[in-house]
């Protein structure tokens, strides 16, 4: 890495389960990327019945049903060019209407954060996920190179299906060279998973999102050198742009860390901030993903040998060009790589070895014209998706909760205030989600104590 490169923070958000032609899509035309073309002839995908369905704009903003990510469902959806998403929703959901099937080819026209920075830094059109599976192992992979072979979601509460995650992380790196990090979370944060974040000298490294804020609007040589933010999983206030969740409370979220950063100049003037998706989603995107390079020996449950569909990622800084477009292939391990380069930290997996970096688009020369904040709700309100069922737990945040099963464990806790949490959890959805907050606290309070 060059002296000259002028970035001393890395902010990075990772939202959830969406696809580039789902989120990015429509801007292809104005922006030169590979999208959607209005000239070119709609992408279809035909049910098991023959019906077909074509590509097209005019994305709800929640949908009923979360289409399935998981690797034998992924696969089902690459199959023969990526013709295979519709299918694969249908068989999964055999009750589901067609306006439900049609859900997954549509794409957003109107994402005012979102397509906000895109016009006015870079995107890039080819970052793919790291792996063709879901949320966990992906972001596995941000955190560390490596999931140790693990592709499954764990099954939630009765049979957790939990792995000792003890690999080195991005964060034991940061350490050994004494540069200071955060971990910013809404409600949960799911990189508790990983065993070496639970020792004392991490846990405290863990911080609501309402002190990003703060440290935000603080002295720029106070705030991380790194910093990552894990949304809100959990409704109310989910922000986490899961498809079942209202995709403009994520917007909003893309603009609140924005406009934080971009608020304090000192600040701004050094930051590098990635915004992007952990994997698909289940979402069509018409890009087959290339092969890839094995993080380890670990192939428990996967290859590892090929990359998952392509996310959106967009690099936001002055110091990139404006309507930006980065074509090279990348995946989550770009980021430790450009990292790893930066810092001289040491190696975190084969993938991130022989990941490609997206320094070369960061400059030298600090832009005037950036966005000084962001809308943070667009003038035509997308059409959102009645509530037609009571809320219930997703995959991921059956995991979640199955996790902080293990961190209660792991804390002290009174016979009463055990037996308490045992009768709220009976209370349904909300009521499960009290008791998953409160263990996360005890556990970190009682770490950072």
């Amino acid at each position: 890495m060059p002296n000259s490169d002028p970035i001393q923070h890395v902010v990075v958000l990772m939202l959830e389960n969406r696809s580039f032609d789902h989120m990015l899509g429509t801007l292809a035309d104005e922006l030169h990327f590979d999208g959607v073309p209005s000239a070119a002839a709609p992408h279809v995908n035909v049910d098991d019945d023959g019906t077909s369905y074509r590509q097209t704009g005019g994305a709800s903003r929640s949908i009923r049903y979360d289409p399935h990510h998981e690797l034998r469902h992924v696969k089902t959806q690459m199959a023969s060019g990526n013709s295979g998403f519709v299918q694969d929703f249908s068989r999964s959901y055999p009750d589901s209407l067609p306006a439900n099937r049609a859900e997954v080819m549509k794409f957003h026209n109107d994402l005012p954060a979102l397509h906000t920075l895109a016009r006015n830094f870079v995107v890039c059109d080819h970052w793919f996920a790291s792996v063709p599976g879901p949320t966990w192992t992906n972001r596995f992979f941000v955190h560390s190179g490596t999931s140790l072979g693990r592709v499954e979601m764990p099954n939630g509460i009765l049979d957790a299906n939990l792995h000792w995650y003890d690999q080195i992380t991005l964060y034991d790196r940061l350490n050994e060279k004494e540069k200071n990090w955060f971990i910013y979370y809404g409600d949960i944060p799911q990189s508790l998973m990983l065993v070496n974040q639970l020792e004392p000298h991490n846990a405290c490294r863990y911080k609501k999102m309402i002190h990003f804020y703060r440290d935000a609007a603080g002295p720029a040589k106070d705030f991380p050198d790194y910093c990552f933010i894990e949304p809100s999983y959990y409704q109310p206030g989910a922000n986490d742009d899961h498809p079942t969740h209202d995709v403009a409370e994520g917007d909003r979220l893309i603009a609140s860390v924005y406009n934080a950063v971009r608020a304090n100049e000192d600040l701004w003037a050094s930051t590098l901030l990635i915004v992007l998706f952990d994997e698909h989603g289940g979402f069509y995107d018409h890009v087959t993903p290339p092969a890839a390079v094995p993080p380890d020996h670990h192939v428990e449950e996967y290859s590892f040998d090929q990359l998952g569909l392509r996310v959106p990622a967009i690099l936001v800084s002055p110091y990139v060009k404006k309507a930006g477009v980065v074509p090279t292939i990348f995946d989550h391990t770009s980021i430790l790589r450009y990292l790893t380069d930066k810092w001289s930290l040491g190696l975190l997996g084969l993938r991130t070895k022989e990941a490609a970096t997206f320094a070369p688009a960061i400059g030298t020369a600090k832009r005037a014209d950036t966005p000084v904040t962001l809308p943070l709700s667009g003038p035509n309100p997308l059409p959102i998706a009645p509530l037609v069922q009571r809320p219930s737990l997703s995959a991921h945040q059956s995991a979640l909760f199955a996790m902080t099963q293990l961190l209660e464990s792991m804390t002290s806790v009174e016979a009463s205030a055990l037996l308490g949490r045992t009768k709220r959890m009976i209370t349904g959805f909300d009521g499960a989600v009290d008791v998953a907050m409160e263990r996360v606290a005890d556990f970190l309070g009682a770490q950072q104590a």
